[in-house]
């Protein structure tokens, strides 16, 4: 999954965390300053709000290749290869 970058808001340190996590209710603690960093959709933090708004967009960056893979068609050799039964043309002789 990607990650963001993230600014501290006390010692302005930048760390990366997953956008998948970056949710609102969310909280982390900064590695440098060891503050607790809350993230929620309605701060007023600039260095908060950036982060929350890039999560938001890698997220949806991820759903719509996920979409665009989901509806792409296998490759023909893909397909052949997950069948391995017998055919109907090869009959037993007795």
């Amino acid at each position: 999954m990607s990650s963001v970058q993230i600014q501290c808001t006390r010692c302005k340190g930048v760390f990366r965390d997953r956008a998948g996590r970056l949710q609102d209710g969310y909280s982390r603690q900064c590695p440098s300053c060891e503050v607790v960093l809350f993230f929620a959709e309605d701060s007023q933090h600039p260095f908060v709000k950036r982060a929350m708004r890039d999560a938001r967009k890698v997220r949806k960056e991820q759903r719509e290749a996920e979409a665009v893979k989901r509806a792409a068609p296998e490759p023909q050799a893909t397909q052949s290869r997950r069948f391995s039964g017998r055919t109907r043309s090869m009959e037993r002789e007795d």
